[in-house]
């Protein structure tokens, strides 16, 4: 018995393809876009001095010209909240960080008074936070303003207490009552310290200086570190204090180890890599959507873009897929975090090594010739020995000048993982039925005619289709030849069949072959002994392969034994879960046939019969007359009982339209209007009446 839909038979060829290294992009428009999302002014203002700040601060970083104004808006809260007594430190210290971007201009007479109050803070502070605000504000406004007295008469003293927070492991605590310790705090001490160095009437104790920078070393003791190289700073929860993830935490230590340098003589004492490390965590991060997390990121990068301690230059790929059909050109780019030019260099390819494979380089060194107009380093043709799949590619960066090398940091050697693709060759494919037992050919048939010398593209549109047909005594061959662009055989990982019943095949290859022999005498037990039609279908494709196909081989009918009593089933299809919001099967009603009518004559008759009490009545009210003497004269009783009759009639005029015209729900509604309008008309008209009995009686 024929089964058209028994079964599903397709070869299916691909590749699973794992990245190796990561790799990291300098800012690019894509964050200058997203600052424009993320710091969207409400009615031409932010809602704090911070947000403020913060704002101006990722515009001006990122260059971003076309920005919303907020110059006015924010200048006039700068001077309300400067003004103010009542503002506290840090008040006062968002409100000096605002205005060193948008340059409002204070008054001589208010700075004294910030100043005055700054150092009274600085003189009764306990706690981290508040050196931290109180120093910053100082130093904010020794910036701002014209006044050279601004200096700290005992630094030694005040560095002393805030260094009294320190731990021995390089963390710091915000208060001395709170024993737990933070790299946040820590970032915002060396931030503090900083600024007291720079308020410094005198030179500073370098003995305190050393001691401070061997606590940044022991901090650095602590970084953790992702596969990828990046390096990070975590906090656990801290009492009393929020707690602050990875990115807050590396930005406050960035922050406090730019400045620290930037105020300090002699270099601080801390491996390039490190410094890179953190780079390419800020870097790997992408585009935050959070506006506190996005600040933080460029703030941390433009901090290291020109630190003292090193500059960070990355290398990044345009693209990292390349094309042997195209010949693509291997293009590298090296610039600073926030894509600046970098100094003359030179970019080394050291390495290629396929994926997954400890097998030596598959490339010599060499240099990539550089672009002065472009500025990208470019290697124009791939070196022979690379053929199409996945690499991980090995850079070295070299730096022209030696003083450069104190300068900036590129780090040891560079791993990106490239993708090389290509046009695959499809030859000699064959699908072909052996007897079982003499191994003879009973059907071979060429079933990708005219692909051998086809190589730039497959047109599966004329191309013939095979009718095979077998017994469970026999089995199926199916071969064929898979060539790269280079020449060499192509290896995929796995070959597989599928069916509405799925089935798995693997599939053994030698050299450039790859053949399938399926011996249907023991697949019957797979096959659920179902007989019948198998479409056939080859779909060869992988990622780096250009010219995937997917085609319609033919079909083979298999002859296969009775099912035995206790052979397995096939399992039940898998429903569609969408299938239930698709239209439905129309439903068509039968309803029961009318009652057979009598005739129109006795219908006639009987409406007749029914209408002579309506005309009996009408008649007697003629013969009897009208008695209009209890009427009333006054006009608005008239009113009241003439409003009564008409309702009246309009209710029986309704009961004529139910019976002609309108459905129930329509004349209930409408009597619901008449039945509250005769109850209102017909209570006035009737307590009128009554009223005027009660005076004929009293008469």
């Amino acid at each position: 018995m024929a089964r058209s839909l028994a079964g599903f038979l397709a070869l299916f060829l691909f590749v699973l393809i794992c990245g190796a290294a990561s790799l990291f992009q300098p800012i690019s428009d894509s964050h200058r876009s997203a600052a424009l999302e993320l710091f969207t002014p409400t009615h031409g203002s932010f809602k704090s001095l911070e947000e403020t700040y913060e704002a101006l601060r990722t515009f001006e970083v990122l260059g971003i010209g076309k920005k919303p104004d907020v110059t006015a808006t924010a200048c006039r809260s700068i001077s309300e909240t400067l003004g103010l007594l009542t503002s506290t430190p840090k008040d006062l210290f968002y409100a000096l960080k605002a205005n060193s971007i948008v340059k409002c201009k204070i008054n001589e007479k208010t700075s004294e008074g910030i100043i005055t109050r700054l150092n009274t803070a600085v003189n009764g502070a306990s706690s981290l936070l508040d050196f931290y605000y109180s120093i910053g504000g100082l130093v904010l406004i020794k910036d701002q303003t014209s006044k050279a007295d601004v200096y700290l008469t005992d630094a030694e003293g005040v560095f002393r207490s805030v260094k009294a927070f320190s731990q021995s492991d390089g963390r710091w605590r915000y208060s001395s009552n709170n024993p737990e310790s933070s790299a946040f705090a820590a970032g915002i001490a060396l931030e503090t310290l900083a600024g007291i160095v720079s308020l410094a009437s005198s030179e500073m104790d370098q003995s305190l200086i050393i001691t401070l920078k061997n606590d940044i070393s022991k901090l650095f003791d602590s970084i953790e570190k992702y596969d990828d190289g990046a390096l990070y700073f975590d906090d656990k929860l801290v009492d009393g204090h929020e707690h602050q993830g990875p990115l807050s935490t590396t930005s406050s230590v960035v922050r406090g180890l730019t400045a620290f340098a930037a105020v300090t003589a002699g270099s601080v004492n801390l491996p390039g890599d490190k410094i890179l490390g953190l780079a390419k965590f800020f870097l790997g991060i992408g585009v935050p959507g959070d506006a506190k997390d996005f600040f933080n990121q460029i703030d941390s990068l433009a901090c290291l873009e020109s630190n003292r301690v090193s500059i960070p230059l990355i290398l990044s790929l345009p693209s990292t897929e390349l094309s042997l059909t195209k010949k693509d050109s291997l293009k590298v780019r090296v610039n600073t975090v926030l894509g600046s030019n970098a100094p003359p260099l030179t970019v080394k390819l050291v390495g290629a090594f396929s994926s997954g494979s400890k097998d030596a380089s598959l490339v010599e060194s060499q240099e990539l010739k550089f672009d002065a107009e472009t500025g990208v380093h470019i290697l124009s043709s791939l070196p022979k020995s690379i053929d199409v799949g996945s690499y991980t590619f090995v850079f070295e960066i070299v730096l022209h000048e030696s003083e450069h090398e104190k300068v900036y940091v590129t780090g040891n050697q560079t791993k990106v993982p490239i993708f090389v693709t290509g046009l695959i060759k499809i030859e000699n494919a064959e699908i072909t039925v052996l007897d079982g037992d003499l191994g003879s050919i009973e059907t071979q048939k060429n079933f990708i005619h005219g692909l051998i010398s086809y190589i730039y593209r497959l047109d599966l549109a004329g191309q013939n289709v095979v009718s095979l047909s077998a017994n469970h005594l026999q089995k199926l061959r199916i071969s064929f030849q898979l060539t790269t662009p280079r020449g060499r055989a192509f290896k995929p990982h796995q070959l597989r069949h599928e069916s509405k019943i799925e089935h798995i095949f693997v599939v053994g290859n030698s050299g450039k072959q790859f053949e399938i022999l399926l011996n249907f005498l023991g697949l019957v037990e797979k096959f659920f002994y179902l007989s019948g039609r198998y479409d056939i279908e080859l779909a060869v494709g992988d990622a780096v392969m250009e010219n995937s196909l997917l085609r319609a081989i033919g079909h083979i009918e298999l002859d296969l034994p009775e099912p035995p009593e206790k052979a397995p089933r096939p399992p039940p299809q898998p429903v569609d879960p969408y299938s239930r919001y698709g239209p439905k099967a129309e439903i068509t009603h039968i309803f029961r046939a009318p009652e057979k009518h009598p005739p129109k004559e006795l219908s006639l008759a009987f409406l007749g019969l029914t209408i002579l009490p309506l005309l009996g009545f009408l008649v007697g009210v003629l013969r009897l007359g009208v008695n209009l003497k209890n009427f009333p004269s006054k006009a608005i009783p008239a009113t009241f009982a003439i409003l009564f009759h008409v309702g009246i009639g309009a209710v029986l005029l309704l009961y004529v339209l139910f019976w002609l015209k309108l459905d129930l729900f329509q004349t209930l509604k409408l009597l619901g209007f008449l039945g509250v309008f005769l109850v209102l008309v017909g209570h006035r008209i009737l307590s009128h009446l009554a009223a005027a009995s009660a005076k004929v009686k009293s008469a």
